[in-house]
């Protein structure tokens, strides 16, 4: 029988990492929720309309293309 490292642990009664490290999962919700509050900055959102405007661009040439053929 092979040991395949992909799949996940079979739980076996023992302690989980939150009875283990009990400050764990408490920072670790406290680190994503801070991430989750911060602010997307300006330079990002600016990024993300350029790239819509330039899928809209590319989909109205489809458009334009395939009404000619």
């Amino acid at each position: 029988m092979t040991h395949d490292s992909k799949k996940p642990p079979v739980a076996n009664g023992l302690p989980g990492v939150s009875a283990v490290h009990p400050g764990v999962s408490a920072q670790l919700r406290e680190y994503y929720q801070s991430v989750q509050e911060e602010g997307i900055p300006e330079r990002f959102l600016s990024l993300l309309e350029r790239l819509d405007m330039a899928e809209r661009q590319a989909g109205e040439g489809r458009r334009i293309k395939d009404t000619t053929q």
